[in-house]
């Protein structure tokens, strides 16, 4: 019974800690960054000014889910577009991986290699298996004026494209 009371805290202690990783983001001025593409052409978020912008993370390229939620955002691109949005990924894979993985899916959008893992640790999502270091799958909806008005922790690739379109849209 004891174990079962240790894992109702510890599934509330870590509700609590998402409701408030949420709230520390929202309302916040997002990080500035200066990261290149599958393309090495470099992105950085002041050219993004008076747009929505799309930054999500993601955990490695050519990975099952990865592979998913991009072709999610690439189906829905036309209609990011026409709400003057922009669709950025990041993972910390480097600028041939992605280069490959692009290519593989024929991505509209950029997908910026943070192999410094900089950006990822600025938004506090690096997570590591040993010797391994990943971004943590999350996301980041930022408004015209560079302020971050939606923080998604929890997501699911199936329906996460049109969840951001959707947030823009209202």
């Amino acid at each position: 019974m004891t174990t079962s009371i240790g894992l109702t805290q510890a599934n509330t202690t870590m509700l609590i800690n998402n409701n408030n990783l949420q709230k520390q983001w929202v309302g916040t001025q997002a990080p500035a960054f200066k990261l290149q593409d599958q393309n090495g052409n470099w992105h950085q978020l002041s050219q993004y000014q008076g747009k929505w912008v799309v930054l999500y993370f993601y955990p490695k390229d050519n990975s099952p889910g990865c592979t998913q939620e991009a072709q999610k955002f690439k189906a829905l691109y036309p209609q990011f577009l026409q709400q003057n949005a922009v669709v950025l990924g990041v993972s910390l894979d480097d600028v041939t991986s992605h280069q490959k993985f692009s290519a593989k899916l024929s991505l509209p959008f950029p997908i910026l290699a943070d192999s410094q893992q900089k950006l990822a640790e600025q938004f506090g999502i690096v997570r590591s298996l040993g010797f391994i270091h990943f971004a943590k799958r999350e996301s980041f909806l930022i408004d015209p004026n560079g302020v971050i008005v939606y923080h998604y922790n929890s997501v699911d690739t199936q329906t996460h494209a049109e969840q951001v379109l959707a947030d823009i849209q209202n």
